[in-house]
């Protein structure tokens, strides 16, 4: 009998597979991974020796506007650890630069008080000057020009009006972006909503390379990579995170060779092979990535690549904020036909792409191939109403599973974290 951990809120759930039926657990690298340094002294020492760019505090001598974007609440960003020690590279170059902290919610709901201090700590949310973007303030925008896509890059006007713009964030494979961090705080990190939802578009994300793990030829990296280097986003400080959300590796300097530093670590430590099988249970990795069914469909991607047609995926997801979406959530309550949901989201005009699509189509082509049995604290009802089967437990899933496909012996992949690997048929 195996017994399994699996992230859940700030907390665990166990789940015990007896051997004749396991036929896998899906544990990346990353999660064995030892860093010779602490936290801090691997964001210090990125800080120090940033990639292709003079350091941050030379970088700010004689800039009055810098804006530092940050990522929302919706990411385990370890800003407590990365935000102090910017601060602080900044002002040792200029001591009274005039430094705003830019929140990127992209489409996501605005970052509350509450959360920012969980976030930075009390002192920085004292003492700094934080702003929260909202995608729907038009007010608070400039058009920059035409994306490589057609799609029109309007973004926040502070990142504009910076003398010098600077992003912290982490990466972590993404479920259509194929990695998290870098360009991303630009589009949709601070992008208006005409902006992220024309690069959300419903032919992007079909597209083969929308994947994760995919850089080259993602046609939605095309988009956010140029505009980051129109926003003129100069200087990142990402991070790579294990399962504790600890710092395990830092990169800083230029936005895109940075950036890919990071991800080519990320890549040779999240590859798994994927083993398929009828069952595979996932999780969305804990607090904060499985506070909504809308972000859970990130960790259902993994199982996706693992499932057998016609399987069913065991989703863990605490889910304790609902749904996450209201368009998400309508498009699923509102049409029982999952070819209906998919036919007309594809035939959906770029230009008209509208809330949350991408992920109804992403769910949506989930629920084409596998049941989903969801485990969470969302009532049962909203659970239904998107297409998928509530259960109170694990195992009580588990016996659903059985069900469902009419066996009591189908054998089970595990994934504890389903937003840290990349799913590869062939791990080699």
């Amino acid at each position: 009998m195996a017994d399994i951990k699996l992230p859940y809120g700030k907390g665990y759930l166990d789940v015990e597979i007896p051997d004749d039926r396991l036929n896998a657990v899906l544990v990346p690298d990353i999660h064995n991974y030892k860093p010779k340094s602490s936290q801090t002294e691997l964001v210090k020492q990125a800080l120090e020796s940033p990639i292709a760019f003079p350091r941050l505090r030379e970088l700010a001598r004689n800039k009055n506007k810098i804006v530092i974007i940050a990522s929302d609440h919706t990411r385990p960003v370890p800003s407590k650890i990365i935000m102090p020690l910017i601060l602080d590279e900044i002002r040792q170059g200029n001591p009274n630069a005039d430094i705003t902290i830019l929140i990127a919610t992209g489409f996501h709901r605005g970052t509350t008080t509450d959360e920012l201090i969980a976030k930075f700590g009390h002192d920085i949310v004292a003492n700094e000057k934080i702003y929260v973007h909202d995608s729907y303030d038009d007010n608070m925008m400039v058009n920059l020009g035409v994306l490589p896509s057609g799609g029109q890059l309007i973004i926040n006007k502070m990142a504009v009006e910076a003398d010098l713009l600077v992003s912290e964030g982490f990466i972590e494979p993404h479920f259509f972006a194929g990695f998290s961090g870098g360009r991303k705080s630009i589009l949709p990190g601070i992008a208006s909503k005409t902006t992220v939802m024309y690069n959300h578009n419903s032919e992007f994300i079909a597209d083969e390379n929308a994947r994760t793990g995919i850089l080259e030829g993602n046609p939605i990296q095309e988009d956010m990579i140029y505009a980051a280097g129109t926003a003129g986003l100069s200087f990142i400080v990402n991070v790579v995170i294990n399962s504790r959300k600890e710092v395990i590796y830092a990169v800083a300097g230029d936005f895109d060779l940075a950036h890919q530093q990071g991800c080519e670590f990320l890549s040779n430590k999240c590859k798994v092979s994927s083993l398929p099988s009828d069952i595979v249970i996932t999780t969305n990795g804990g607090y904060p990535l499985d506070q909504n069914i809308y972000q859970a469909v990130k960790g259902m991607t993994a199982a996706e690549s693992v499932v057998n047609q016609d399987g069913v995926i065991i989703m863990i997801a605490e889910s304790s904020d609902g749904h996450g979406g209201e368009g998400f959530y309508r498009t699923f309550k509102d049409e029982r036909s999952l070819e209906h949901i998919l036919s007309s989201i594809m035939n959906t005009p770029k230009e008209d792409t509208i809330p949350d699509q991408w992920e109804s189509q992403i769910l949506a082509r989930v629920l084409k191939k596998a049941r989903v049995i969801y485990v969470s604290n969302a009532p049962d009802e909203l659970v239904t109403d998107m297409h998928m089967i509530p259960a109170p437990s694990i195992d009580e899933a588990i016996k659903k599973a059985d069900e469902i496909l009419k066996k009591q012996n189908s054998k089970i992949t595990v994934i504890p974290d389903g937003v840290s690997v990349i799913v590869h048929p062939d791990k080699n």
